[in-house]
């Protein structure tokens, strides 16, 4: 088990891409934090990457907390039966809460909500609000696209140093693991 590391907020899609790796990955993580028994946080919905990789926790012994706001529930994703499960008001109540829940982010592939939570902890890490750290999953590339934005963002000028934020990145799930398991 991981030394510091207690619970870990994992973002990701709620559908599942047109990659098998994806998936594949989202099972591999989920496993590796429940026989870890680090404390898996998501977003609660029972469908796409989010639900594999919750499943894929609880089926490895672990325990796992779901944050979701009603309008979801109502219009989007079923709960996921074998969570914790907290409902709040909002989105903005509901990416407060997995972060106060969290040691730790890993962000795997997905949409625009796992783009807007990443890029809300990197904005935390910004203006020092958070010394948490971040790890994400570059599965077949996912990210590589966000990374040579961020860059673009350094060359002009808006981003004084890549090194202010405290972000790991893997290619390959074990690698990833292996990352969280030893911070």
């Amino acid at each position: 088990m991981s030394g510091k590391l207690k619970s870990v907020a994992v973002y990701c899609g709620h559908q599942f891409g047109t990659n098998p790796q994806f998936k594949s990955d989202a099972v591999a993580i989920g496993t590796a934090l429940g026989k870890s028994k680090i404390n898996m946080v998501f977003g609660g919905g029972n469908v796409g990457l989010m639900g594999t990789v919750a499943t894929a926790a609880l089926d490895a012994g672990g325990h796992v907390v779901g944050v979701s706001t009603n309008n979801v529930i109502e219009k989007q994703e079923p709960v996921h039966a074998g969570v914790d499960i907290t409902i709040v008001d909002g989105v903005n109540e509901r990416k407060q809460k997995m972060f106060e829940l969290s040691d730790a982010f890993i962000i795997l592939p997905g949409g625009i909500g796992t783009l807007n939570e990443l890029t809300d902890i990197m904005t935390m890490q910004q203006i020092g609000e958070s010394k948490k750290p971040l790890f994400f999953l570059n599965t077949a590339g996912f990210w590589v696209p966000f990374v040579r934005l961020f860059i673009h963002m350094k060359d002009c000028g808006f981003i004084e140093s890549i090194h202010d934020y405290n972000i790991h990145g893997a290619e390959t799930a074990n690698d990833l693991i292996k990352l969280v398991m030893e911070y």
